[in-house]
């Protein structure tokens, strides 16, 4: 078993969080004939195909899937691959898909996109935006990928086409995994519980991508940690309600949630050490029905991101401390009070992240494809890396390139919304072209023949 990413991190610092600002990549050697061999093929088998992709992305934009639901998308991925001539074992981790591609003796190498989407309603005008509403702890909500899943699905079986039409120049096998319930911080974890390296063996190599707002002709790389550790709060304010005239007669959980929501920040602000990266932040709040009544109880949900594992553990002990205060403070019914640890921040193996950086500056034009600062969101593909250490995660950008300045800055973040926004909207051709093209790369990098 290698070294967790928390034990890794702890042996070399966190200095490389502040040392990897975006450069430049390192001069790449002048290309071989077998490199431009490889990129000729390459762009052939993309340029054939990507058209079909893009509508697979469509689909998948257009009928999207929350946490452990993904059944639609695991279906057409599982299809695909097995036309593909994968091995294909559907429902590993409840919803999750591994594909195997035996292709002689070599390394294993694991290639992994995500499929669920976000309780949230589009609000971008495509014509193929999603209006699929689905059950949400409870309630009907309107889904949406807005994360960008759709994308790294197309961009994988794109992938997986591509690598299967290519198979004279690379050997080993492949296991392609499809894993669910990304957003809900847990799917991996679902995925090894169910023995996914047991059943198929512990990769010798892994990768997976992320799509964000930045150009979408751009590939960065992170050495070392690329982002946070993620953790959060669901928490229910139980009070006495009663009639809005007469408050004195009722203890009001509006006014508990509200003022946790506020008092939060001082953690932030006065008990974290002013260096160290932590966000506390609330994203739900969920009680009462009409204006005049004040209700019994109020929920508040809430996400906590952090770097270093002992800054994760004060900002997580700060949300519970100032939720027992308010409910002190209060004389109120104690509250239910759920907190969920942090799991795991994804590491990229940093001699793995110089090789694969180093093949894809012989792919895509000076200073498209180079190494970049951590970022602050999280996900829980750092689980599979319990496993095995040799991986790289990377990122790749969605809009024109018209709308950033150097160093992929955003030139009008109105023209350029995040992942979460309901008005995410890859350009997808290009996208998909620079997604498949630094996939396949990578994977050929460790396999090639």
């Amino acid at each position: 078993m290698s070294s967790s990413p928390k034990s890794r991190l702890a042996k070399a610092g966190m200095a490389s969080l502040i040392a990897f600002a975006a450069v430049s990549a390192p001069a790449s050697a002048k290309p071989s004939d077998i490199d431009r061999k490889f990129q000729s093929r390459l762009s052939d088998v993309v340029d054939e195909n990507l058209d079909d992709w893009v509508e697979v992305y469509k689909d998948f934009h257009t009928h999207p899937e929350l946490s452990l639901q993904e059944t639609r998308s695991a279906g057409i991925i599982a299809a695909r691959l097995k036309e593909l001539g994968f091995e294909v074992t559907e429902g590993v981790g409840v919803t999750g898909v591994v594909g195997i591609l035996k292709n002689g003796k070599g390394p294993l190498v694991m290639v992994r996109a995500d499929m669920d989407a976000l309780p949230m309603q589009e609000k971008t005008g495509l014509d193929y935006a999603s209006t699929v509403q689905a059950d949400w702890n409870g309630e009907p909500k309107y889904v949406m990928h807005a994360c960008g899943h759709d994308a790294h699905m197309a961009i994988f079986l794109a992938t997986a086409q591509t690598l299967a039409e290519m198979k004279k120049e690379w050997k080993g096998t492949l296991m392609f995994v499809a894993q669910p319930a990304e957003e809900a911080i847990g799917g991996a974890g679902k995925m090894m519980e169910d023995g996914i390296f047991d059943r198929f063996g512990v990769p010798d190599y892994g990768f997976a991508l992320h799509v964000g707002p930045s150009a979408y002709d751009t590939v960065q790389i992170v050495k070392g940690q690329m982002n946070s550790f993620a953790g959060g709060f669901d928490i229910l304010f139980n009070g006495v309600g009663g009639h809005g005239s007469r408050p004195s007669t009722t203890i009001d959980p509006v006014m508990m949630a509200s003022k946790f929501v506020v008092d939060l920040q001082s953690i932030v602000s006065r008990e974290k050490p002013e260096q160290e990266f932590g966000v506390i932040s609330v994203g739900a709040i969920n009680g009462g029905s009409a204006g005049n009544i004040i209700p019994d109880s109020v929920r508040v949900r809430g996400t906590v991101r952090w770097y270093k594992p002992e800054i994760g553990e004060k900002l997580l002990e700060g949300v519970r401390r100032t939720a027992e205060a308010i409910v002190a403070m209060a004389g109120a019914p104690e509250a239910e009070i759920n907190i969920r640890p942090g799991g795991t921040a994804v590491y990229n193996d940093p001699d793995l992240s110089d090789s694969t950086l180093a093949a894809m500056s012989r792919v895509f034009p000076d200073g498209k494809a180079y190494f970049a600062a951590p970022t602050t969101g999280s996900e829980d593909y750092g689980d599979f890396l319990e496993a095995f250490d040799k991986s790289v995660y990377f990122r790749v950008g969605v809009y024109d390139p018209a709308l950033f300045g150097e160093k992929n800055k955003t030139l009008d973040p109105m023209k350029t919304p995040g992942n979460h926004s309901p008005f995410f909207a890859p350009v997808p051709a290009p996208t998909i072209d620079t997604g498949v093209k630094a996939m396949t790369t990578a994977v050929m990098n460790v396999a090639a023949k």
